[in-house]
């Protein structure tokens, strides 16, 4: 008896979907645009929306072109939780799985089907499949570059995209230290005003006269 209940405790946790770790997302992702779930067991966020994400995760199984699938934050899917910066849970994250974006929707049943509808396949760079004209083009002009010309470019986003966080980060602070400024001296001058008309007294002569 024993046995069997832990035997339907087992299949009722792995019955539904894929969970991916470092050594199947080659596989499972390949030629596939993704929706993936980044969880961790403990999440109360992540119970309260699996029943849905479990139903999404069955209905696109055998799907060709998308992959619905959990990744364990705390399992074996901690390495990959970490390389795509995840920093709450639960976290979704869409798209080509090279270069994953945020969902930033809702995440009921009926959400999460109509976004799954408007998913566009990515471009498949090794077969060339779902790539438009002007991506063709692209890879035809770039596939012979070496290894380091790619690592190259992508140093240089990194670095242009750090000095425009960083410009973003100063201006809010600039903003933050006027706003604190702007703030004392609204309250200084108010603290002014009040004393000019000697608010406390009047108030309570105010108060004095209705009674």
């Amino acid at each position: 008896m024993i046995r069997s209940i832990f035997t339907l405790v087992i299949i009722s946790t792995t019955a539904f979907g894929i969970e991916l770790t470092p050594s199947n997302w080659d596989e499972k992702t390949f030629g596939k645009t993704v929706f993936l779930k980044f969880f961790t067991p403990w999440c109360g966020h992540c119970k309260a929306m699996k029943p849905a994400w479990d139903k999404m995760m069955t209905k696109y199984e055998n799907s060709e072109d998308v992959l619905i699938a959990d990744v364990d934050c705390i399992g074996n899917g901690k390495m990959l939780c970490s390389k795509v910066g995840v920093q709450g849970f639960p976290t979704i994250k869409y798209g080509n799985p090279e270069h994953l974006d945020d969902y930033t929707g809702s995440r009921d049943l009926k959400a999460l089907e109509s976004f799954v509808l408007e998913l566009k396949p990515h471009c498949n760079v090794a077969t060339l499949k779902h790539c438009d004209k002007d991506q063709r083009a692209f890879i035809e002009a770039h596939m012979h570059k070496e290894q380091k010309h790619f690592e190259n470019v992508l140093g240089t986003e990194n670095e242009e995209r750090t000095r425009v966080e960083n410009i973003f980060k100063e201006e809010v602070r600039q903003l933050q230290e006027s706003y604190q400024t702007l703030s004392q001296e609204k309250e200084k001058n108010l603290r002014l005003i009040a004393d000019k008309h000697n608010l406390e007294m009047v108030k309570s002569l105010l108060n004095h006269k209705k009674k």
